[in-house]
């Protein structure tokens, strides 16, 4: 039998790259259609790769590239197949490629990665393909779906600790994102309604406040004195105690990313996982106590070898313990909150706080405030019947 000849039929759209004075690459758009040939300059660029950061920024910019890309694909076929208005052929559109697509445009629209209401795309694309794979269409979502997700994230894995579930408050903001984007498919005509409407309120996650535990000065003096199983771990929860890093970005830390400033300041100089800004922070003797000796480590070496994520729950827990901490349930996330709880009670404007924390919006480190009065309220009503009812 004589083998037929498959023609790979060729994207209409494709990245190309054109190298500029300064050594760095502009990404632009190849699209040709109808016969006809034109460009789109994305104002993305690759810059060489020095150092780690650079080959990380070069990777969120490829995949930013690579989204607005594939927006362009859908818009080409939406309009070489006629779709207007709602028809079974766009509904046969995969759900994933279609968050990418609005992750690109607000990206777009906005000129930073998608945040705010539109945040953690990228995050429900994965918890939608671990639920049912990466190629659910439109047609597929329905009540059922809906209904299938909510139960499917209450029995997903905390990622900072994989003994407990996702909390309440990760849950419903998942839940607030999903909807969104369906919100965003009914504006472009893909579907007429939201599924999520159809489920009754009471059944959604809670948007609950999660309880954000912290050690007192007295708490941390006792942990600083106990011994640890782990004497690198120890060191890295220490740091995080006096630098507010979380762990992420603590295991991740390298000896170049440390300098020390002609006036004999120690800063650090990092991008923060979660946010992707980069940050410039000043050590403080403190947290300068729990580096380790650097010796003969090169600038791409770490600073800190902490192991599993698993390894560091239980482990801290049972530091705590051993140090006499039994009152709350100490993880290496408690550090963070320690040290926003210590800035804010030497009194450090929360301003100031916000901005060493890195939140991208000040009522986040103003739970922390909360946190205090309340604790200061309870304090004073200590006092209340010291002498009696006289």
């Amino acid at each position: 039998m004589a083998k037929r000849n498959i023609t790979k039929a060729k994207e209409p759209v494709r990245l190309r790259f054109k190298k500029l004075n300064n050594g760095n690459q502009s990404i632009y758009l190849d699209i040709y259609t109808a016969g006809k040939r034109s460009y789109e300059f994305l104002k993305l660029y690759l810059t060489p790769e020095t150092t780690p950061l650079d080959k990380e920024s070069n990777r969120r910019v490829l995949e930013l590239a690579n989204a607005i890309k594939s927006q362009r694909i859908v818009d080409l076929q939406n309009n070489e197949h006629g779709f207007s208005g709602n028809n079974s052929k766009k509904q046969k559109m995969l759900f994933c490629d279609y968050i990418k697509a609005v992750s690109a445009r607000k990206t777009e629209l906005t000129g930073k990665s998608t945040n705010g209401i539109f945040g953690g795309l990228k995050s429900l694309i994965r918890h939608i393909t671990q639920y049912k794979g990466d190629k659910i269409t439109f047609k597929q979502i329905d009540k059922n779906f809906c209904i299938g997700f909510i139960d499917y994230l209450r029995t997903v894995p905390n990622k900072q600790n994989p003994l407990e579930r996702l909390g309440d408050r990760t849950q419903f903001r998942y839940i607030t994102t999903f909807k969104l984007v369906l919100n965003s498919a009914i504006k472009d005509d893909i579907i007429n309604d939201n599924p999520f409407q159809q489920i009754p309120a009471d059944y959604y996650p809670k948007n609950t406040q999660a309880e954000r535990p912290y050690l007192t000065t007295d708490e941390l003096a006792k942990m600083i004195n106990t011994p640890c199983v782990s004497e690198d771990m120890k060191k890295a929860f220490l740091f995080s105690c006096f630098t507010g890093l979380r762990v992420g970005d603590i295991t991740a830390l390298q000896w170049g990313q440390i300098q020390t400033e002609s006036n004999g300041t120690t800063t650090l100089s990092f991008v923060q996982q979660k946010t992707k800004k980069s940050e410039h922070l000043p050590l403080c003797k403190e947290a300068l106590k729990y580096l380790p000796e650097r010796k003969n480590k090169t600038d791409n070496d770490l600073v800190f070898y902490v192991r599993s994520s698993t390894f560091i729950t239980r482990h801290i827990s049972l530091w705590a313990c051993s140090a006499g901490v039994t009152n709350k349930r100490v993880t290496f996330h408690t550090a963070r909150h320690t040290h926003a709880t210590l800035l804010l009670n030497l009194g450090v404007p929360i301003e100031v706080v916000s901005k060493i924390l890195g939140h991208s919006n000040i009522q986040t480190t103003q739970i922390y405030a909360k946190i205090i009065d309340k604790s200061k309220g309870a304090a004073m009503h200590k006092l209340d019947d010291l002498f009696g009812n006289n």
